[in-house]
């Protein structure tokens, strides 16, 4: 599946649960929003950090929407590959494999 498509299907599922589960889609997005506000880290490094446990989770819903979320933030494709190295070091061979999601995510939206 492209990361174009993971992330949309990634979108539609937060849609479709704030319309099944509004209380609960509220406030995870407020602890999202809350999480992901500039302080002490800016924006893109916090993605960074996101692609990396994307990564380390398995999760190539997540890879795609924290790739897209890097991207808009700024990171350049050489600071998301870096990120994505540093997760392949705690992760090992299983890492390696899900870090090839971010390279595909990087070659869909750039």
């Amino acid at each position: 599946m492209s990361s174009r498509k993971a992330l949309e299907r990634a979108q539609g599922w937060m849609k479709e649960f704030g319309k099944t589960n509004p209380d609960s889609m509220e406030s995870f997005q407020n602890m999202m929003e809350a999480i992901e506000k500039e302080d002490v880290l800016s924006a893109k490094t916090k993605e960074l950090i996101a692609i990396g446990t994307a990564i380390t989770e398995q999760c190539e819903w997540c890879i795609a929407f924290h790739v897209n979320n890097a991207l808009e933030a700024g990171a350049t494709e050489d600071e998301i590959r870096e990120a994505a190295w540093v997760a392949v070091l705690m992760g090992g061979g299983p890492a390696l494999m899900h870090a090839g999601l971010v390279l595909e995510a990087l070659e869909d939206m750039t």
